[in-house]
């Protein structure tokens, strides 16, 4: 893990995290950046930037509250998909279903349209 810094074109230094890890499908190195804040020019201290995400200012909290959300979701997106699953699983059921009498009426209409031309 290292502290990287990046200056913007409009001057602004900003502070990431970056961890580094070789990707086994290019076999190359990556990095992976977090942003930690912006350096204040006038005194040179980081100033922690806000995440659009995690409005919360007490770090513990914020990964904690993040955590059960995301867990929340997760579970939630989960049962979403389980019971879109059945319903797909229902709706092929009775596509084939309507498949099956629509051939046995068509084959009845063949055989009544031969009967009429007799």
């Amino acid at each position: 893990m290292a502290i990287v810094k990046q200056t913007n074109k409009n001057g602004v230094t900003y502070v990431y995290e970056s961890h580094s890890y070789r990707d086994p499908e290019t076999k190359q190195p990556r990095a992976k950046r977090k942003l930690i804040g912006r350096i204040d020019d006038a005194t040179g201290e980081i100033i922690p930037t806000r995440s659009k995400k995690n409005i919360t200012t007490d770090k513990d909290a914020s990964v904690d509250t993040k955590q059960s959300v995301d867990d929340a979701s997760y579970s939630s997106l989960l049962e979403t998909l389980k019971e879109r699953d059945e319903t797909i699983k229902s709706l092929r059921g009775e596509i084939a279903t309507l498949r099956r009498e629509r051939k046995k009426l068509s084959e009845e209409l063949t055989a009544m349209g031969n009967r009429l031309q007799k």
